[in-house]
């Protein structure tokens, strides 16, 4: 039986070996819900009691129960499991880690709902990652908000207008288009929700066949994970705030990321 402090240690390990790090490979023969897909990148590992659960940033959330037996063990890439082939129930990769779950009766996936996802637009939008994808659905999705005054930052997560974007890649696309993150959707000219579109379906694509995470045009990250660093466009200090929920934050450039900034103090969550 894995006792609460004990799965706690587990969890905190996990945290370390997993958080921040593009996802290379996902097994679970018994799941119940969508299947997390390799590229996206892992953002929290939590425990309350048996219960174990894994986000990655595009809302999917993983939740193994583990009840009296089951029992998750963090290993490194290359090592010897010392747990029976038969009893494992999930297996998840990332570089240079293997975090495997045994014996765990529950395993399954939802999206987790966010507070933030402007309603009324119904059902799920294009998939960026996909090739054949309706980029110019995901255009007029975005040019027709129910809440025109919603913040940027706050829309480009909601699922209903084009789906795979997810938290990392929302920071470095409003950057690479110079845009405030906190500019009211409601403003976008057809140019800019064009050009937002485009670039998104190029990063989730791109970060689907690169084996580290990147940014525009296949460099480094701009502005994620890099606050107090200096923005390399304008070298101004990068900043961040919670936002989205989830444990999520928002990174950003205020030197260079001003078009359509609105006037007063901007809504953070």
């Amino acid at each position: 039986m894995p006792e609460g402090d004990r799965l706690d240690h587990t969890a905190a390990a996990m945290r370390a070996a997993l958080c921040d790090r593009k996802m290379l490979r996902f097994e679970a023969p018994r799941l119940v819900g969508v299947v997390p897909r390799a590229g996206r990148l892992i953002e929290r590992v939590e425990s309350r009691g048996r219960h174990l659960r894994v986000s990655w940033d595009d809302g999917i959330v993983l939740h193994t129960n583990l009840r009296r037996h089951g029992v998750w063990n963090l290993h490194r890439a290359g090592e010897h499991w010392n747990g029976r082939h038969n009893d494992v129930t999930t297996v998840i990769e990332v570089p240079g880690w293997v975090a495997v779950c045994y014996r765990a009766p529950v395993i399954e996936t939802y999206r987790t709902p966010d507070a933030s996802r402007h309603p009324g637009l119904g059902g799920l939008g294009p998939d960026l990652a996909r090739p054949d994808a309706d980029l110019a659905r995901g255009v007029r999705n975005l040019r027709r908000p129910s809440e025109p005054a919603a913040a940027l930052h706050r829309v480009l997560l909601d699922q209903r207008l084009f789906c795979g974007l997810g938290n990392v890649f929302r920071s470095e696309l409003l950057w690479a288009c110079t845009l405030s993150p906190f500019a009211a959707v409601g403003d976008l000219t057809a140019t800019d929700a064009t050009r937002l579109v485009d670039l998104a379906a190029a990063l989730v694509r791109t970060n689907q066949v690169s084996p580290e995470l990147t940014g525009v045009a296949g460099g480094e990250l701009a502005v994620y994970g890099r606050r107090g660093q200096r923005c390399r466009r304008c070298t101004d200090t990068i900043d961040a705030v919670p936002s989205g929920g989830n444990g999520r934050s928002l990174y950003w450039c205020p030197g260079c990321q001003v078009r359509l900034h609105p006037s007063g103090q901007p809504v953070l969550h």
